[in-house]
């Protein structure tokens, strides 16, 4: 399997258990890496056959951008969901940071996998 990737992908919302960071925006970055077999695309070098990391990432941002979570373990497993089920995408690997959340800290967060990563 051929793995498409997005890295960095930097977006303001809303995210957070305590009082102030219910009312401030803050930055949350992701990298994600999906399972696609590029085959097709490479061979007819079109993007209706290619999984379109641009159309990913646009979803992304407005689902986002438009999100209130508490927790970043919420978002992550609801943008892993929206990758697999809007896209077709049998696997996604995601690595979702909160930039600056602890002291010291250059990133916190979760990475998770899911769906199926065929041998």
């Amino acid at each position: 399997m051929d793995i498409v990737y997005i890295r960095e992908l930097e977006i303001r919302t809303i995210i957070g258990i305590y009082d102030w960071e219910r009312e401030q925006q803050q930055i949350v970055s992701l990298d994600l890496e999906m399972g696609s077999d590029i085959a097709k695309a490479a061979a007819t070098d079109t993007i209706e056959n290619a999984l379109d990391y641009k159309a990913v990432a646009k979803r992304l941002i407005n689902f986002i951008e438009n999100s209130e979570f508490y927790l970043v373990e919420t978002m992550a497993e609801q943008v892993t969901e929206i990758v697999l089920k809007e896209f077709n995408v049998p696997w996604v690997k995601l690595r979702l940071g909160k930039p600056g959340a602890v002291t010291g800290s250059k990133d916190v967060g979760v990475i998770i996998e899911r769906g199926s990563k065929p041998a």
